[in-house]
């Protein structure tokens, strides 16, 4: 996705956190966290120079003064039937504006609005019919369970889309799963036969993206390819499409969970496989402003799947 962006001529792929196969750059720039152990990485390359933050007289990880705001709005992302935290609640500041101002801290001028890819050339995937259901996530804590996924995927079906199932080569398995689940044959599953500008090309092209807080979501943003996202336990304040962007759904219950839980919280899990359809209903439909469901209780969606 790097080299769809225009900006790098290379990439190097690299373990977590692992050792970076470059000596001496001009420049290290750490896009990767807050540190100290991704920028103590990047200095064991020896650069020039390095851009971070955190470091000495350079720019906080914590803007002064509160959260910078991309969006106009209340900044919780576009939700469906469940609800979502009011911004005085959740004065996070969005990843986009985040990178952006370390950039800008040192005198690089960016757009944080200015998401698009370009699309890869890949005319054998660019079907424009399909619609694509991607129910991984690299964190135990952002998978929604697979039989819910399945009951989307077959809801998705029963309204005339054409489901395709995707995933990496370790979510072949989960996706066969959720191809099952929702009477789907096996053609359906694609997860583990397409390379990383495969699935840029299938997104890019793809009727409506169905997905989790994962990748899959960020290029269904820089496609303009209409989705809806679940999200926990990360707001989409954080993490989601830009709210002032109707093409795109994101649901979350409201809840903060522990991102580093190696099980769904309970915020994700509020989020129920009705919600998601509805979501779709709506997003076919066009609709611009979906209602927010909020019980006397306080419960924002309802029990089960």
């Amino acid at each position: 996705m790097a080299l769809l962006s225009g900006s790098v001529d290379a990439v190097l792929d690299t373990a977590p956190l692992g050792p970076v196969r470059v000596e001496r750059p001009r420049l290290a720039v750490n896009l990767h966290g807050r540190g100290p152990q991704s920028t103590a990485t990047l200095r064991t390359c020896r650069p020039d120079a390095l851009w971070a933050f955190d470091l000495p007289r350079g720019p906080r990880w914590e803007p002064i003064g509160g959260a910078a705001r991309l969006d106009r709005a209340d900044g919780t992302g576009r939700t469906g039937r469940v609800g979502a935290a009011r911004s005085d609640r959740d004065p996070q500041e969005r990843e986009v504006v985040r990178w952006c101002r370390l950039l800008a801290a040192y005198g690089v001028p960016c757009d944080p609005a200015d998401l698009a890819l370009a699309r890869p050339d890949r005319s054998g995937r660019a079907d424009r019919d399909v619609t694509v259901v991607h129910p991984g996530g690299a964190a135990p804590a952002r998978r929604w369970p697979a039989q819910r996924w399945a009951r989307v995927a077959r809801g998705l079906a029963d309204r005339g889309h054409r489901v395709i199932v995707t995933g990496g080569a370790a979510e072949a398995a989960l996706a066969r799963q959720v191809a099952h689940g929702a009477g789907l044959g096996p053609a359906a599953v694609l997860a583990g036969a397409t390379d990383l500008l495969d699935l840029c090309a299938l997104v890019a092209a793809a009727r409506l993206v169905v997905a989790a807080d994962t990748g899959v979501g960020h290029l269904a943003t820089a496609y303009g390819t209409p989705s809806v996202l679940v999200f926990g336990p990360v707001p989409p304040a954080v993490w989601g499409p830009p709210p002032d962007r109707p093409r795109h759904r994101a649901l979350w219950a409201g809840r903060h969970d522990d991102p580093f839980a190696p099980a769904p919280g309970s915020g994700l899990l509020a989020v129920t496989s009705a919600d998601v359809l509805t979501a779709v209903d709506e997003l076919v439909a066009g609709t611009q402003e979906p209602p927010v469901r909020a019980e006397p209780s306080g419960r924002r969606c309802g029990p089960g799947l």
